[in-house]
């Protein structure tokens, strides 16, 4: 039987596209240790800030709006029967806003805005670079990561929270359009079942968890633009990338703050 070398190995691609990968996360890992640098050191670009935060959170909202209120609708639509067979329907409520509110309104908002945000910021800022605008700004004197990078970083970290918070709100309202339609409940009477299911421990988790991935979309859309090349055809491969690479990694660290979470709060 022929044994595989280690070299071999790593001459296939799966081999080639695991160092690939590895040896972004370094690189990644590498820019955003340069952004706790650079966010307290002054100038500090709050208009830079404010102005992401409107172009890149506020645009989002359509997208999530649509898709918040049609996965609650959706959830409490395919639970109901499958409750209904154990007699459990009462617990539609409940069942729907906690799993909302614990992860599928923070993921789900998170994999959208990486979709919209990481893709544009990636595919600004590679223009940039092709550009050389970003070298010029070099030249300038002006420090085009705390004026490109960072503002971008902290605008996406700081409006993804918001974004969460609206997408539960429209996917428990989505839910009850579901609940009202098969079940006949009032609307107080299925706001009191949400109210009394959720507690501190189900809402703060998943809403904090959320800063983790505006940070993690901001910082993979700037980094893959922020060293884009070979011109536009560099700009394309940072933007997708930028969508592949944050999406992977929101859900790779939701896996990891799901368990941190469980052991935390039990």
């Amino acid at each position: 039987m022929k044994i595989i070398t280690r070299e071999e190995i790593l001459r296939t691609n799966i081999g080639k596209s695991l160092i690939n990968f590895f040896e972004t996360i370094a690189d990644l890992s590498v820019f955003s240790i340069r952004f706790f640098k650079e966010a307290f050191l002054p100038p500090y670009e709050l208009g830079e800030v404010r102005k992401h935060m409107v172009e890149l959170g506020v645009k989002t909202f359509p997208i999530v709006s649509v898709a918040g209120f049609i996965i609650g609708l959706v959830l409490a639509m395919q639970s109901q029967p499958v409750l209904l067979r154990f007699g459990a329907e009462s617990f539609l409520p409940s069942m729907v806003a906690l799993s909302v509110v614990r992860e599928l309104g923070p993921v789900l908002t998170a994999l959208l805005f990486a979709g919209r945000v990481s893709s544009g910021i990636g595919a600004e800022l590679g223009s940039m670079r092709v550009t050389e605008q970003i070298d010029a700004m070099e030249v300038s004197a002006i420090n085009p990561y705390k004026y490109l990078v960072v503002t971008r970083i902290i605008a996406c970290t700081l409006i993804m929270p918001i974004l969460t918070m609206y997408v539960n709100f429209l996917a428990i309202m989505g839910s009850y359009l579901a609940v009202m339609l098969s079940m006949n409940m009032n609307f107080e009477l299925y706001i009191n079942s949400v109210v009394n299911s959720l507690q501190f421990s189900d809402l703060f988790p998943g809403v904090a968890k959320t800063l983790i991935f505006g940070f993690i979309v901001g910082a993979v859309g700037s980094f893959k633009g922020f060293y884009a090349e070979n011109g536009t055809v560099g700009v394309g491969r940072a933007s997708t990338s930028a969508v592949v690479l944050s999406s992977l990694l929101i859900l790779l660290v939701d896996t990891v703050l799901v368990k941190v979470t469980v052991l935390l709060w039990k």
